[in-house]
């Protein structure tokens, strides 16, 4: 499978705005950059200088980033390329990527969303000091809305961080900010987290790909059982060797993390033939009772992926996973997570009233509610994996979001319940995953007629990232995704 990115080309929702001018040339990707950087072809101080003066222009129109570290990241750049003339070779070493706002960088505050003042992290995060292991410059914290909860990244804290591709829309999240920032080029790849699907979600809606790996794959110490299990970090990228680079650089266990999977390659999965597959084609999301289906839109840019995919030599056919009443084992898990963050927070005041309903319902459901909840988790690993187990499925394919992206201010005063209800129909399809603690794989399916992306789930059973890898890799090599790009901020 190539990594290379041939000629950039216009997406359709260049078109569709015709005053925007033309994108400056386009931010090398990760392994582009760090291959580059290897060759004595450019240095980390020009690839970082150039993030960060893209992040600065684009600051104003997107508002992807909570925090920069100019000062720093030039430092170590500059650190990097005497290590680099040196002939040290690391799989980043130079390379400018960006981390989102719940992720702790020493130095910075972590907000998560929230308004109020923190203290700076005194230690970095286990997949921030794996990722400085690698090489790579931090250039600074993207926006995340209040404590991950919402597939908007929007609050009074920090404004609303807006979609590349039609800045009238969200991005998504929560990992909004990193999604915008890679989906604009800012930075040539973002780590994100994923409690619900908050790294599919804005993957979906920002054209890039997106991994939700295996629980554990990516420590998420100083948390030791993030959000009771449903958070893991992943990357987000343009291309999936760059999602791939990232996710071999970031994973691995801390020492007092819960689960330690075993090891996988990631970038060799992505140069790898996935095989003939017999893949599950699912429309049929989750029971939420809000009676949601996908968009007309959404289906047409699933099945075109879907019929892709058979010319490619896979079995596709509709299914239906036995998903059963796993939200009742969802719903204990996200407030029980919420009110643990949200009881941390100094000011407790200036906290959304919904995040304050939250933590509310989520003490009430915590202790024995939530370890039954979790004693569940052995029955819906059975239940849902008969669909690979008994019936003999490779991959389950699903539409990401059952819409489009909504604009800008759509969940402004809305209270609590309809909050709920508005996502829970609009992105059904990602959070069983997240409970089930398996991986799963946005890709981009396309774009509306006004050119608003769209995207699909390949999502597999326990450790299955290195075929879903294997897969979108095919797919990438086929449908040439990453040569469609936003207008310039």
């Amino acid at each position: 499978m190539s990594s290379a990115e041939p000629t950039e080309q216009t997406g359709p929702a260049v078109r569709s705005h015709p005053g925007h001018t033309p994108r400056p040339a386009p931010l090398p990707g990760l392994a582009e950059s760090a291959r580059l950087l290897a060759d004595s072809a450019t240095t980390s101080s020009a690839l970082v200088a150039d993030a960060l003066a893209r992040i600065e222009a684009a600051q104003p129109t997107l508002n992807a980033f909570r925090h920069l570290r100019a000062e720093a990241a030039l430092a170590e750049a500059a650190e990097a390329d005497r290590r680099l003339a040196a002939g040290e070779r690391l799989p980043l070493l130079g390379v400018p990527v960006a981390v989102k706002d719940d992720t702790d960088v020493a130095g910075l505050p972590t907000h998560f969303g929230c308004d109020g003042e923190r203290p700076p992290a005194t230690t970095d995060s286990e997949a921030v000091r794996r990722l400085r292991a690698a090489g790579a410059v931090i250039v600074g914290k993207t926006n995340s809305c209040e404590l991950g909860q919402w597939p908007f990244t929007e609050g009074p804290a920090f404004g609303a961080t807006r979609n590349p591709w039609n800045t009238a829309h969200t991005p998504g999240g929560s990992s909004g900010g990193s999604a915008a920032a890679v989906a604009a080029g800012l930075v040539p790849a973002a780590l994100g987290s994923d409690g619900a699907g908050s790294v599919r979600i804005p993957a979906a809606w920002t054209h890039l790909v997106g991994i939700k790996p295996q629980r554990g794959r990516v420590s998420v110490h100083p948390h030791h059982d993030a959000f009771q299990g449903l958070t893991v970090n992943g990357p987000l990228a343009r291309t999936v060797a760059d999602a791939a680079l990232l996710l071999d650089a970031a994973a691995g266990a801390h020492p007092e993390d819960f689960h330690r999977p075993p090891a996988v390659r990631a970038s060799d999965a992505a140069r790898r033939d996935p095989g003939r597959l017999r893949i599950a084609l699912a429309w049929r999301p989750p029971l939420t009772l809000t009676g949601a289906g996908p968009d007309p839109e959404v289906r047409r840019a699933v099945t075109d992926l879907a019929e892709t995919l058979a010319r490619l030599g896979h079995h596709v056919e509709e299914a239906r996973p036995r998903y059963g009443l796993i939200g009742l084992a969802f719903v204990p898990r996200a407030t029980a997570g919420i009110a643990e963050f949200a009881a941390r927070h100094p000011e407790p005041a200036l906290l959304d009233p919904r995040t304050r309903s939250a933590l509310r319902t989520g003490t009430r459901l915590g202790g024995r509610v939530v370890r039954a909840a979790r004693a569940r988790e052995v029955r819906q690993h059975r239940r849902i994996g008969a669909l690979f187990d008994a019936s003999g499925y490779d991959v389950l394919l699903t539409p990401t979001t059952a819409a489009p992206p909504p604009r800008i201010g759509t969940y402004d005063r809305l209270g609590a319940w309809r909050t709920d209800v508005t996502m829970a129909a609009a992105c059904p399809y990602a959070w069983p995953w997240n409970v089930l603690g398996w991986p799963g794989i946005n890709v981009p399916a396309g774009f509306t007629r006004s050119g608003l992306p769209l995207g699909a789930q390949l999502l597999g059973p326990s450790r299955g990232e290195e075929r879903l890898i294997a897969l979108a890799a095919q797919l990438e090599d086929h449908l040439r995704w990453y040569q469609h790009r936003p207008p310039a901020p």
